[in-house]
C-alpha cells in the first residue's frame, strides 16, 4: 500500500506561512547523454484544500517512485499547480558552460519567470547566487517540500520522455531503458560505437576510453590509493 507521503511535504510548505510557494529541481545531472531538464512549480496554498489537493496526497521525491507512479503524479501536479515552468538545457550548452553553471542559470530563469511571484522560493540543495530571487536552499528538499518534490516529478518525467524519443534517433545506445545514465550496456555501446551526437563530451567517463585506456586509468587509481597503515 502506498503511503500518503504528500501530507508531510505539504505541511512543510504550509508552515512557511506563504500563499505562493515555488520549488525547483532538476533531472539528468548525473547523465552521460542528453539534456539537463530543470522544472519549477508554483503552488497556491490558499486554493490547495479539500478535493483540489487530493492528487498530491501521494507526492514523493521522484527517485522514490516507480515510472507509473511518476506519470500519475505528473498529471496530478499539472492539475494542482498554479504554474509550471520547464527549461531543457542541451548537452551542447552543458559542454560549453559547465553542468553546475547551466543548472543554476536555468533555476534562476525559472524562478524569475513564475507569476504571480512566489512569496517563498525553495531550491533543492544549494543557493543560486545573488542574481536569483530571494530563495531558500533545502538540503534533500525533494524529500521535504511539496513544491520541490512536484518540480522533481515534472523534471524527471519530462526528461525520461525526451530520452525515450532519442532512442528512435540513436537506437544502438539503449536510451529507452537507461535514459542516458551510465550502465554496463551503455558504456559498452559507447566504447564500441563512440559517443552519439547527444553525448556530453565534458563528462569524464571511462566508457569514452578504449578498454586498454580504461584499464590503465583504473590501475593508476589503484596505485594512488595509500596502503593501509
Amino acid at each position: 500500500m502506498r503511503r500518503r507521503t504528500g501530507q508531510k511535504l505539504l505541511r512543510f510548505d504550509r508552515q512557511l506561512g506563504a500563499r505562493w510557494v515555488a520549488g525547483t529541481d532538476e533531472a539528468g545531472r548525473g547523465s552521460l547523454a542528453g539534456p539537463l531538464v530543470v522544472a519549477g512549480v508554483l503552488l497556491d496554498y490558499d486554493c490547495l484544500r479539500d478535493h483540489k489537493v487530493r492528487p498530491l496526497g501521494l507526492l514523493n521525491d521522484s527517485k522514490q517512485c516507480t515510472a507509473d507512479e511518476r506519470d500519475e503524479l505528473f498529471h496530478g501536479v499539472l492539475g494542482c499547480a498554479e504554474r509550471v515552468e520547464v527549461r531543457v538545457v542541451s548537452h551542447g550548452t552543458i559542454d560549453r558552460n559547465g553542468l553546475h553553471r547551466s543548472n543554476l542559470a536555468a533555476m534562476r530563469s525559472i524562478l524569475w519567470s513564475l507569476f504571480p511571484p512566489a512569496q517563498a522560493c525553495l531550491v533543492d540543495g544549494f543557493k543560486l547566487g545573488p542574481t536569483a530571487p530571494p530563495h531558500r536552499a533545502v538540503v534533500d528538499g525533494d524529500e521535504k517540500s511539496a513544491a520541490i518534490a512536484a518540480a522533481s516529478i515534472v523534471a524527471k518525467v519530462t526528461r525520461d520522455r525526451l530520452m525515450r524519443r532519442m532512442d528512435a534517433l540513436f537506437p544502438h545506445y539503449g536510451f529507452s531503458s537507461h535514459v542516458g545514465y551510465i550502465t554496463p550496456g551503455h558504456s559498452r555501446a559507447v566504447r564500441e560505437r563512440g559517443p552519439s551526437q547527444i553525448h556530453r563530451r565534458s563528462f569524464q567517463a571511462l566508457c569514452y576510453l578504449s578498454e586498454e585506456e580504461a584499464a590503465a586509468v583504473r590501475a593508476a587509481r589503484l596505485e594512488a590509493v595509500p596502503a593501509p597503515a
